[in-house]
């Protein structure tokens, strides 16, 4: 037994690891990618269909294992038109670089930290008096098709321009507003709707866009239920609801500030925004 695993390990080379752990690698982001979305029923399915296929290879049952031989030739070429989105995901995700941000390239700590405010405020003033609002937050992958959908505004971040553009009687309030760097790019532009059938149903068609440009790109969107007032967050195809503005604060301030300036920008942030409400408190006495 000692030569036996004595003579394996001799034989193994470097390259032997690095291919076992690149293989390792990529079956375990199949498996996530696979959890993540709609595929997963699908998987079990496929999988059932190779059992049955190798089973009626065993026991000689010929027509069978044709038939079910065809379905899967054919199968493969309907799973990429099925899973069109889903792929496109993984492909986008492939080809976006780990090592830079467009964000954090275009928007400096103060800009960010005065963005971070203006959103909270409108956010929070939003969900308050229910004035449905979706703010799509573009990243690194680009959103131009979408831009060109709706109205292009490119002015600053502001919490009165967002509470005007969303406030009902606006033209531009029922569609998405698309906010690039520190600009924002675009409103009443038109979101392509997610096709999970998983969904709550009580969900409506600004959640169901909010979520979709996420399934479709590394975009963050910002959502205020028009009905409830309740705030919510959709990444990477998934919905986050009730929400406080607490949890909206964090999260821009992970998606805009670095780990080492985060603490320092956070007591500022809330300090300013406290500063804020007492104004409009003592305003409203």
């Amino acid at each position: 037994m000692e030569t036996f695993l004595t003579n394996i390990t001799s034989s193994i080379g470097l390259a032997d690891i690095l291919d076992i752990s690149i293989v390792t690698f990529l079956v375990y982001k199949l498996l996530a990618f696979i959890r993540e979305t709609r595929a997963e029923q699908l998987a079990k399915g496929i999988l059932v269909i190779l059992v049955i296929t190798g089973a009626s290879s065993i026991f000689h049952l010929y027509t069978l294992h044709w038939i079910l031989s065809q379905v899967m030739t054919v199968g493969m070429i309907a799973l990429v038109v099925l899973f069109q989105p889903e792929l496109r995901r993984v492909l986008e995700s492939l080809g976006r670089s780990r090592f830079s941000n467009v964000l954090h390239s275009e928007v400096n700590k103060d800009e960010a930290k005065r963005m971070i405010g203006e959103f909270s405020r409108a956010i929070e003033s939003m969900s308050a008096s229910r004035t449905g609002a979706l703010i799509v937050i573009e990243r690194d992958t680009q959103l131009n098709e979408i831009i060109e959908t709706g109205t292009v505004i490119d002015a600053v971040v502001s919490e009165q321009l967002i509470g005007n553009i969303f406030y009902e009687g606006s033209p531009l309030h029922d569609g998405a507003m698309i906010v690039r760097g520190d600009r924002l790019k675009a409103a009443g532009c038109v979101l392509p709707l997610t096709q999970n059938k998983e969904l709550n149903k009580e969900l409506g068609t600004r959640h169901r866009a909010g979520i979709g440009i996420t399934e479709n790109s590394d975009a963050l969107t910002l959502i205020v239920s028009e009905e409830t007032g309740v705030i919510s967050i959709a990444q990477n195809g998934t919905l986050t609801r009730f929400l406080d503005i607490k949890t909206v604060e964090k999260t821009l301030l992970n998606l805009y500030i670095n780990n080492e300036e985060k603490d320092s920008v956070k007591e500022k942030l809330s300090k300013a925004l406290k500063g804020v409400k007492h104004d409009k408190e003592h305003a409203e006495e």
